[in-house]
């Protein structure tokens, strides 16, 4: 079940290649500018002088605002960026309503608790996919390319550390905020609310709109070491949607995937526990295996469960 109803000509299946080109162009567009606007309210916000900035960002163990400025520039650039993007394709271009209401009437607390299975299963399982894609090798033939992704990735990784590097429990809620929260609303409210149900239009079929969207969902983060995994969470994001018709599924459920890394990673910077980003394989095979099972039966029982729910038409005529 997904609700984008819009009779727009650009929205139909024979425009598809257009309307994918206008989804290209507002959604560079959009963060271009939100990116822009977040780096001019840096100097203002956090009192930095406008010839420090290239230094800011270039050197930023240097400047002990840095690491909060990045965090303010992440947030307008990614999470706020797909909010609008995905308002302006929608509600200018497609002219499509989201239904907003026959989504929260959707929305079962009895669910959630489905939707917690279904994410410990996703944890356990796609482990054993992040160590096997973290370690895979190209062709010789392709020994360039690989030593391109493997130097990339390395250097995201170095950001990475120092972003999520906590000193203060502020610094931690906003790496909650803006990874956590801001990531999985913006970003579930751009795949989930408006690519994929698009991807249904052109394709007439559920399934491949969700692997289709999965999949450009991952590619746009320009990640190879980590695309397999990221394809296969935003699948299951998918397919929450799919089954239930509510958004609200796959923001909670990217929500606490994001926010649970980052508890992860500063309950290691305490001493309470031992994690290591760098480190791939740190669950079994046997428990991956169980994982991968928890997750189609609770996925199955969550489909199961969504059926109950009036369809589009009678649950809008009850509102």
């Amino acid at each position: 079940m997904q609700i984008y109803k819009t009779k727009a000509s650009i929205a139909s299946r024979r425009s598809w290649l257009p309307s994918l080109f206008i989804i290209l162009l507002v959604t560079v567009g959009v963060m271009i500018l939100m990116q822009g606007l977040g780096l001019m309210l840096v100097p203002v916000i956090f009192n930095i002088a406008l010839d420090e900035m290239l230094a800011l960002f270039t050197s930023p163990t240097n400047y002990p605002e840095a690491k909060l400025a990045m965090y303010f520039v992440q947030g307008f650039a990614s999470g706020l960026s797909f909010i609008i993007a995905a308002l302006i394709i929608a509600k200018l271009v497609d002219k499509a309503k989201f239904g907003m209401k026959q989504q929260f009437k959707r929305f079962k607390f009895t669910s959630l608790g489905i939707l917690l299975f279904v994410m410990l299963g996703a944890i356990l399982f796609n482990s054993l996919i992040i160590d096997w894609n973290a370690n895979m090798h190209l062709p010789e033939s392709m020994h360039k390319i690989e030593e391109f992704f493997k130097e990339t990735e390395d250097q995201r990784m170095v950001l990475t550390k120092f972003l999520t590097d906590f000193e203060s429990p502020l610094e931690f809620a906003v790496g909650i905020l803006v990874i956590g929260i801001l990531a999985g609303i913006g970003e579930e409210f751009f795949f989930r609310g408006v690519i994929q149900p698009k991807m249904q239009i052109y394709t007439g079929n559920g399934h491949l709109a969700v692997w289709l969207t999965a999949l450009i969902f991952s590619a746009i983060h320009i990640q190879f070491y980590g695309f397999f995994p990221r394809m296969l969470l935003g699948a299951i994001f998918g397919y929450l949607y799919l089954y239930s018709g509510s958004l609200l599924y796959p923001i909670i459920a990217h929500i606490l995937n994001n926010t649970f890394t980052v508890v992860l990673i500063y309950l290691n910077k305490l001493g309470k526990i031992e994690f290591d980003m760098d480190q791939t394989g740190q669950v079994s095979i046997p428990y991956a295996i169980v994982g991968f099972v928890l997750l189609i039966l609770a996925l199955k029982i969550f489909e199961e469960k969504s059926k109950r729910y009036l369809p589009d038409e009678e649950l809008e005529e009850s509102l």
